[in-house]
C-alpha cells in the first residue's frame, strides 16, 4: 500500500479508499449487509485506511453498515472516515440542500450512524445552486472549530466553485469523478488542486465496473441499478467501450503481467496530481487485485499506449454527468 498526507488529518491515508456508495444498496440493486460488513474488514486488512461514504448511499445504509464494521473491527483509531453532506432524499427524490441548517442536522445524524465522535474528512456532495457556496463553507467551518470534523472537503465543484469554496473555509480536499474512461478534470480541477495543495479522491476509479474486465456484451443490469441510465451501457457505446477494455486488458498482460481493473487504478494513481483512488466494492472478493495495484508504475510510454487504445475504440464517448441529482 501507498499512502499520502492530506491536511487535518491525524496520519496518512492510503493512496487507495474504499467507497461504500454500492454497499448501500441504493441504485446498485440492493445489498448484503453481512457481506458489506465482510468487505469493510477485507480492506482494512489489506491495508486500506479510507472508507469514503456518505448519508444518501441508501439512505443511512451504507454510514450504518460503516459504523458497524468499524466497531466491530476495533480499529477506528487507525481508519480515516470520510462522510458528506448537502443531499436530501426525506421529501420523495433526491434533491440538493446545503443550507447551515441541514448540514448541522446531517452531521449529527452521520456521526450516531457512524458510531463515531468526529468525521475525519466531511465533504459537501454537489454544490445547491440555492445556498451560496460562502454559507455552505462557512457551515463546515463551524464544524471543524467546533471538533466535529477534522478536515473539510468538497465533491463535484468546479474551478470557480473550489475557488469560491477555499476563500470562505481550509479546502483540504476535492472528489471529482475520474477514471481512464473520464478525464474532464485534466483540463481544469486537477491542475487548480495541484497548484493550491488540494488532495483529490478520484470516484469511479473502475467507471461504474467497466474497468473491471469482468462485463460482456450480453451484460444485464436490473432493478434500480444506475447502469440503466447510464449512456454508457447502451448501444452503441457499450460495444465501444467494451473493445476498449479488452484491448486494455491484453496490453497489461503483455506488458505487465496485470489485468484491465489493476492497470485501471494504477494508471490513477500515477496521474500528476491524483491523491487517493476510490475502488468501488460490495464483495471482499472484489478486492483480491488490490495488492497487484502496487509495486509498479506506468511509464510515459505506457501512458501513450493506454491513450491510444481507449481513442481507437471509444469514438463516441460520454461522461458522468447523468449522476447528477437534480439542482433545484
Amino acid at each position: 500500500m501507498e499512502y499520502v498526507a492530506i491536511p487535518g488529518l491525524p496520519f496518512p491515508a492510503s493512496r487507495v479508499g474504499l467507497g461504500t456508495w454500492a454497499i448501500g444498496g441504493w441504485m446498485w440493486g440492493g445489498t448484503d449487509e453481512t457481506e458489506s460488513i465482510r468487505t469493510i474488514h477485507a480492506a482494512l486488512d489489506a491495508g486500506v485506511n479510507l472508507i469514503d461514504t456518505a448519508p444518501v448511499y441508501g439512505f443511512g445504509r451504507a454510514e450504518e453498515l460503516v459504523g458497524r464494521a468499524l466497531a466491530s473491527s476495533g480499529r477506528r483509531d487507525r481508519v480515516l472516515v470520510a462522510t458528506k453532506c448537502g443531499l436530501d432524499w426525506t421529501k420523495g427524490g433526491v434533491r440538493r440542500d446545503a443550507s447551515p441548517a441541514r448540514i448541522a442536522r446531517e452531521v449529527e445524524d452521520s456521526l450516531r450512524r457512524l458510531q463515531v465522535d468526529v468525521i475525519d474528512l466531511y465533504q459537501l456532495h454537489w454544490p445547491d445552486p440555492a445556498v451560496p457556496l460562502e454559507e455552505t463553507a462557512g457551515a463546515l467551518d463551524g464544524l471543524r472549530r467546533a471538533g466535529k470534523i477534522r478536515a473539510i472537503g468538497a465533491s463535484n465543484l468546479s474551478v470557480a466553485q473550489l475557488e469560491r469554496f477555499r476563500a470562505a473555509a481550509p479546502l483540504a480536499a476535492d472528489q471529482p469523478p475520474y477514471n481512464l474512461f473520464e478525464r474532464a478534470i485534466d483540463a481544469d480541477v486537477l491542475p487548480f488542486c495541484r497548484e493550491h495543495g488540494i488532495a483529490t479522491l478520484a470516484y469511479g476509479a473502475l467507471c461504474r465496473g467497466l474497468l473491471s474486465g469482468r462485463m460482456a456484451a450480453g451484460t444485464t443490469f436490473d432493478g434500480d441499478d444506475l447502469r440503466k441510465d447510464d449512456p454508457k451501457f447502451h448501444p452503441p457505446r457499450f460495444d465501444q467501450y467494451l473493445g476498449a477494455v479488452a484491448d486494455l486488458d491484453a496490453f497489461a498482460r503483455e506488458r505487465f503481467g496485470r489485468t484491465v481493473l489493476e492497470l485501471a487504478v494504477r494508471w490513477i494513481l500515477d496521474q500528476p496530481g491524483i491523491s487517493i483512488a476510490l475502488w468501488g466494492a460490495r464483495r471482499a472478493g472484489q478486492l483480491d487485485p488490490l495488492p497487484r495495484v502496487f509495486g509498479w508504475r506506468l511509464d510515459d510510454t505506457a501512458k501513450v499506449r493506454i491513450d491510444r487504445i481507449v481513442q481507437a475504440n471509444v469514438t463516441d464517448p460520454v461522461g458522468p454527468e447523468f449522476m447528477a441529482p437534480p439542482s433545484a
